[in-house]
């Protein structure tokens, strides 16, 4: 078993090092033209938008049964609450949960989860891992002439310096809050519409 689990890692690694090494063919033009800043933030970009399409269809069977599964016992605990006699309503409600919501809600959540994980979390961690490999201090003495991809000075004299790593999350962050605001700004825009 141990021999299979080698192979298996050695063949994922090997597949995942041919990702990078396409990537390096791909953006080395890019790196020379437009710089390593602008070309991480394009990166983070597509990832972004990546991530946030193959979240939304990428869906297992079982995550659909359990959606469907965790939304009846859900809907049937509203009908219950819904019931005039609060202390039946009450009642109920708390069977209902003991004997199945919870259950179904756990169950829900941790598909979701592992859902999330193959579709956001690994593609993210690749990346970094990407840039921090790509972009390290001694490539980008090569490339720019610096080590970091930006640094600035204080008053004090000290320079902040701005690692391509330390980029990349800067982007990372900058571009979901701005994919955050934009969403919420085409959602307002399409109630406002329909109303």
């Amino acid at each position: 078993m141990d021999e299979w689990m080698d192979r298996v890692w050695d063949a994922i690694v090997g597949f995942i090092v041919q990702i990078a090494f396409m990537l390096d063919g791909i953006l080395a033009p890019l790196n020379d033209r437009i710089g390593p800043a602008l070309v991480i933030f394009m990166l983070v970009v597509l990832l972004v938008a990546f991530t946030k399409f193959l979240g939304s269809v990428y869906h297992t069977k079982r995550y659909v049964e359990l959606k469907k599964n965790y939304e009846h016992w859900y809907k049937l605990r509203q009908e219950a609450m819904a019931c005039e006699d609060r202390e039946k309503a009450k009642l109920l409600a708390r069977n209902i949960d003991q004997a199945q919501l919870n259950k179904a809600y756990y169950d829900y959540f941790f598909e979701g989860f592992l859902k999330s994980i193959a579709t956001a979390i690994l593609p993210i961690l690749f990346f970094a891992a990407y840039v921090n490999h790509a972009y390290g201090p001694e490539k980008l003495l090569r490339q720019i002439g610096q080590k970091t991809i930006f640094s600035f000075s204080r008053a004090s004299g000290e320079p902040i310096a701005v690692s391509a790593f330390f980029w990349f999350v800067i982007c990372l962050v900058l571009v979901h809050l701005i994919w955050f605001v934009a969403a919420a700004m085409v959602k307002k825009r399409r109630r406002s519409g329909d109303g």
